[in-house]
């Protein structure tokens, strides 16, 4: 199996303007998740996938492979097949692995494990992570989206809104955003035509799940901290402090 990890990073964000560039403890948030994933022992290759200069020279500057995409691919996994369909040597891979650039303290063991669950099992044509999380402040948080599941593991749904409903004290499984996905699904992805809870939940993988298809979710232990908001730089600073990461 060849597997290649493309990071998609748009310049603009509605939430949170060029945040891809944004500082934290010296290195840029870019740069920061490029090294993390850099880490993995499954991926043979890393890409960038950017739509501005700017972040172009940033990326290769820390010396990234990047590769220009269109500036109006819809979301991450459609920039990810612009890219690959831009690069004849990003073409041979086997497993394409999504990682959202905005994940700076993002766990390798993460990415190790959606790879091989797709590698161990010939069936399934996606995998993402899925952590606990219990803080009432982050379960009630829209811009963490919350999974729930079958019993053997496979989502059922995802929401910006807390699922499941429950009167007393409980967790919530938050969902990871990086995907690993079989070639030939990846490119029949972008050809499924958008789906209504894709729309109001505005989440690219409920159009996998409306579709019919199964997305494979595998636990992991580790807290996720991505950045979505301005504020958010200041926790993911904290939680490299605590890790004695200096830049």
């Amino acid at each position: 199996m060849t597997v290649i990890g493309i990071i998609p990073a748009r310049y603009k964000s509605s939430r949170f303007p060029a945040k891809m560039l944004a500082p934290i403890l010296g290195k840029s948030l870019l740069q920061r998740t490029y090294e993390c994933a850099k880490k993995s022992k499954t991926l043979d290759r890393l890409v960038i996938a950017v739509d501005d200069e700017r972040v172009f020279e940033h990326a290769t500057s820390f010396g990234a492979d990047c590769v220009m995409t269109n500036v109006n691919c819809l979301n991450g996994t459609v920039r990810l097949v612009d890219a690959i369909q831009g690069r004849p040597d990003l073409q041979k891979a086997d497993i394409y692995v999504n990682i959202q650039g905005d994940r700076p303290c993002l766990c390798p063991y993460s990415i190790d494990k959606i790879v091989l669950a797709l590698t161990n099992n010939p069936h399934d044509v996606m995998a993402t992570p899925i952590t606990q999380i219990s803080d009432i402040k982050e379960i009630e948080n829209p811009a963490n989206v919350k999974c729930v599941l079958d019993k053997n593991g496979y989502a059922l749904y995802f929401s910006r809104r807390p699922i499941p409903f429950s009167k007393e004290a409980a967790f919530c499984y938050k969902h990871v955003g990086i995907y690993a996905f079989r070639k030939d699904f990846l490119m029949q992805y972008v050809q499924l035509a958008d789906t209504p809870l894709q729309l109001i939940e505005d989440l690219e993988q409920l159009k996998v799940l409306e579709h019919g298809f199964r997305i494979k979710t595998v636990e992991i232990g580790e807290e996720d901290l991505s950045v979505d908001y301005p504020e958010d730089i200041y926790k993911v600073e904290k939680w490299l402090c605590k890790q004695n990461i200096s830049s």
